[in-house]
């Protein structure tokens, strides 16, 4: 762990959230009720528990991976192309009743608006690498960092590509695209799936966890906490960036 006197403070040069859960907890808070109203809403019998959906958020990376095994589970004699067709619908839905319906509810995590406050005063470009779609991000930004919502660029969601395939492509792209420095270039994260992402990109990770992700191994993780409210930039700099 580095330390740097106060004199000589450093700063990230640029720095890349993640969203579900490390901007806002959206997992319990919208994307879990709007799943199971989709679900509904489509007659399918299935209803994800709150520790179901934890397993699910563990194991699976996205809404349509998390529909696609729930399916295969309850339906096994459906065929591969009809659980696709029912995947689409259901995340379709899923996607509109969570921008409706819940999205401009659910408040940013503590200590959130106060980094995000301090990064455009000081200047240092933000970016988004996340799972969910596009839509879902900007209708969060506008809803809770609406001055803020044009500094995070890029913001690269679902439709960009994967995101924690093997070879981190989201975070590669992100880390080319803002051509800063691999190793000053922070990732804020909640998750084992997205820390591993990062570390494969060649970037330095802060995990402030939640209650969809306690517990998971954060195994390399430059930093791990329960909030980012007890931090400043200068001080998560200090902590995750290695000595020059």
């Amino acid at each position: 762990m580095a330390c740097h006197p106060e004199g000589n403070a450093i700063k990230p040069e640029a720095i890349i959230f993640d969203v579900d859960g490390t901007l806002a907890d959206t997992e319990q808070n919208g994307h879990l009720p709007a799943c199971n109203e989709a679900l509904a809403a489509l007659n399918y019998p299935i209803r994800w528990s709150w520790d179901t959906y934890r397993w699910l958020t563990e194991h699976f990376s996205g809404t349509e991976a998390r529909l696609r095994h729930s399916l295969s589970q309850h339906y096994p004699a459906l065929p591969p192309a009809q659980i696709e067709t029912a995947v689409a619908q259901l995340a379709d839905r899923k996607r509109q009743i969570y921008l409706q319906k819940y999205v401009a509810k659910i408040p940013l995590r503590p200590g959130i608006a106060a980094i995000v406050s301090e990064a455009i005063t000081r200047q240092i470009p933000m970016a988004i690498v996340t799972v969910s779609h596009e839509a879902q991000v900007l209708a969060l930004l506008q809803n809770q960092l609406p001055h803020a919502t044009d500094y995070f660029q890029p913001v690269l969601g679902k439709q960009a590509g994967p995101k924690t395939a093997p070879d981190s492509p989201l975070y590669r792209r992100c880390r080319a695209e803002l051509g800063t420095d691999p190793a000053k270039t922070l990732v804020i994260e909640d998750s084992a799936g997205g820390l591993q992402a990062a570390r494969t990109a060649g970037l330095p990770c802060a995990v402030f966890y939640n209650d969809c992700t306690f517990g998971q191994d954060f195994s390399g993780a430059a930093l791990v906490a329960r909030s980012i409210e007890f931090f400043t930039l200068a001080q998560l700099a200090r902590l995750c960036f290695a000595a020059g």
